[in-house]
């Protein structure tokens, strides 16, 4: 199953590699080769680069870290979602991640880029983790919302402050042919 890029983030991106799939939670990294599938599409999105860490590194060891920091994150997210605040712990969490694989950068197609300094897993964790942080630093956090579909899962960020779904693909349009197909049947029913 394809990855859901829906928040241009990868903090986001990596929480959403949960998903709900006929109305049962589903972990899309499951294996070491769904997370380096996972990685490919973070680099072909522009969220990671190549030459950021070893890939080949992280597939020893790299699969359960990176999942207790999307729990982690998830929990966080979901509160600030709902509009509470997380607390300093949460932010102390993640800032020490980062001590494990503090940057170093580098230019790479004409963007300066973070390269973490560290084991590759502790890497793809101070990425991930770094992510967070700006997105807190920044204020963006206070776009984040919920799809609107209470079945699914999936963050993203409304700039805009209309956004209701994670994506029309995703839930939009299911939810208006669901509408669609009700009109018609009440139709048919008169």
């Amino acid at each position: 199953m394809p990855f859901p890029l829906v928040s241009g983030h990868l903090s986001l991106d990596l929480v959403n590699t949960e998903v709900v799939k006929r109305g049962i939670r589903q972990n899309l990294l499951i294996s070491e080769g769904e997370l380096v599938d996972w990685i490919n599409t973070m680099q072909n999105a522009g969220n990671l680069f190549n030459g950021q860490f070893d890939i080949e590194s992280v597939l020893a060891d790299g699969l359960y870290p990176v999942l207790v920091l999307r729990q982690f994150l998830r929990s966080g997210f979901e509160k600030i979602a709902e509009g509470e605040q997380v607390s300093d712990d949460w932010l102390s969490y993640l800032e020490n991640l980062n001590k494990r694989a503090p940057f170093t950068y580098k230019l790479i197609s004409n963007k300066l880029v973070p390269i973490p300094v560290g084991h590759p897993v502790d890497a793809i964790i101070s990425l991930v983790a770094f992510d967070a942080l700006q997105l807190h630093a920044s204020g963006d956090l206070k776009n984040l919302r919920r799809c609107n579909n209470p079945d699914c899962v999936l963050l993203f960020m409304d700039t805009s402050d209309r956004r209701k779904w994670c994506s029309m693909k995703i839930c939009g349009n299911r939810t208006k042919v669901a509408r669609h197909q009700k009109r018609q049947e009440e139709k048919q029913s008169k």
